[in-house]
């Protein structure tokens, strides 16, 4: 029996990946997988280092299942937010270990280069982690180029509702490079829809 809401399900696979369920860990893989090498090809721009991050991703959920607080954030978030700090670890070590044997570069380059990779990521994970009203709402407009009035109707809400839904979902992709806030800290956006 599959519990009805997302939180639900997300703690239930935390459970199954505590009991060493290895079922649960190739759903979670069939889920996350595309998502999580999608960002972290978007850091690395290189497919066998995303590879390597995406079973590294997976390697952590399975290995310690336990990191996971379903309370605090969405399972599919979780797995964004790990995705995207190895990708960026591996950046770093690998530009800097290219940096060590090419002398090419200087290390403010080096970290110029960490911080857009960074800032891409982070943006490609605050829409993946947004609520879907939110998603949809700037697909619409953006990405299908459609005004307030066709989303609207597209959408089935209000064009006000249109417009709110676009303004949070641009002032939060506004903070991808911005400094995140430590773990733990209350987001400005918790319980925004």
């Amino acid at each position: 029996m599959t519990p009805g809401t997302p939180r639900d399900r997300d703690r239930l696979m935390r459970d199954r990946l505590l009991d060493g369920e290895a079922a649960a860990l190739g759903e979670l893989y069939d889920r996350y997988a595309p998502l999580v090498h999608s960002l972290a090809h978007r850091v690395l721009e290189d497919e066998r280092a995303a590879d390597r991050v995406t079973r590294d991703v997976f390697t952590h959920a399975w290995e310690r299942p336990g990191d996971y607080t379903p309370g605090e954030r969405s399972l599919r978030s979780w797995i964004a937010s790990l995705a995207h700090h190895r990708a960026v670890e591996l950046l770093r070590a690998t530009g800097a270990a290219e940096h060590a044997v090419t002398g090419r570069g200087s290390a403010e380059e080096l970290e110029r280069t960490v911080h857009r990779a960074a800032t891409a990521a982070r943006a490609d994970y605050i829409v993946t982690a947004m609520p879907a009203p939110l998603r949809a709402a700037l697909n619409l407009a953006y990405h299908q180029r459609r005004d307030h009035r066709q989303t609207a109707a597209d959408l089935g809400v209000s064009e006000e509702e249109v417009r709110r839904r676009l303004r949070l979902g641009l002032q939060m992709l506004a903070t991808a490079g911005a400094p995140r806030p430590p773990p733990g800290a209350p987001s400005a956006f918790s319980g925004a829809i």
